[in-house]
């Protein structure tokens, strides 16, 4: 292997993993710790990765060859007015989560006027395996993510937190469906409910509604309440191909060396 094909091989492995350390990278690709060392560090300084404790994630330049950047940025700008849409049809808080290497975070959130209501604070980081935003967020992730968030140990949140037999079982089940039910896996009394969010193929978020079970157990209101995420989800990834379609289609023209 030359020396750039290591470096697009260690681009890969982040890309795809989300979350890379220098020993696994170096054992899966089979090049000396000290010398994926080196890699590490030079796509950090030109801003291909970007280091936390130890963990390598996307950086802003691998995130713009990606188109993953123009993507969240959307999702950022657009989500509040998306969510809002959601809380005025069910009446409960509504959430848009992004998955961030292992982990899951809340992007933006909106909530109704009521006294109880099951929220997280914009940015805030959350377990992939619990919580059903964060579950559908695991059922479209890689391969080496899933390994890596159920092979560790889970902390238990509740009584109702899944073990990890019990999350593995049923990420099939999830991508058949598309969709989550989560009784008081996070918050004890709490029922959430997500669907996934696709651009191109690619589930780039979750929209989340969460409340009291006092208010939201029903059969009825989960009914409900999918059918407000299912249009809005669908409206989103209308809008967000279409984004990136034009997005795509300016970038390659400025590109061009004809135009100039």
């Amino acid at each position: 292997m030359t020396s750039f094909e290591r470096g697009l091989a260690i681009l890969a492995e982040v890309a795809a993993d989300g979350d890379a350390t220098v020993d696994a990278v170096a054992a899966k690709l089979g090049i000396p710790q000290s010398t994926t060392y080196r890699y590490f560090k030079t796509l950090k300084e030109r801003g291909f990765v970007q280091e936390d404790g130890g963990r390598y994630r996307p950086g802003r330049a691998l995130l713009e060859l990606s188109g993953r950047r123009h993507v969240q940025s959307y999702l950022a700008e657009v989500g509040t007015a998306v969510l809002k849409d959601v809380v005025d049809a069910v009446g409960e808080t509504a959430v848009m989560i992004i998955r961030v290497g292992t982990q899951a975070m809340c992007l933006r959130r909106a909530e109704p006027e009521k006294s109880l209501k099951y929220t997280f604070a914009v940015n805030e980081m959350l377990p992939l395996q619990a919580g059903a935003g964060q579950r559908i967020l695991l059922a479209w992730a890689p391969a080496d993510v899933v390994r890596q968030v159920l092979d560790r140990p889970l902390p238990r949140f509740t009584d109702n937190t899944p073990a990890a037999d019990q999350v593995r079982s049923g990420l099939p089940q999830i991508r058949a469906t598309g969709r989550v039910v989560s009784r008081g896996e996070l918050d004890p009394g709490s029922v959430s409910v997500a669907v996934p969010v696709f651009c191109r193929g690619e589930v780039v978020c979750s929209l989340n509604v969460a409340g009291p079970e006092s208010r939201c157990g029903s059969k009825a209101w989960l009914n409900s309440t999918f059918q407000a995420l299912e249009q809005a989800a669908r409206n989103l990834t209308e809008s967000l191909e279409s984004v990136t379609s034009f997005q795509s289609t300016r970038e390659i023209a400025d590109a061009d060396p004809d135009r100039h």
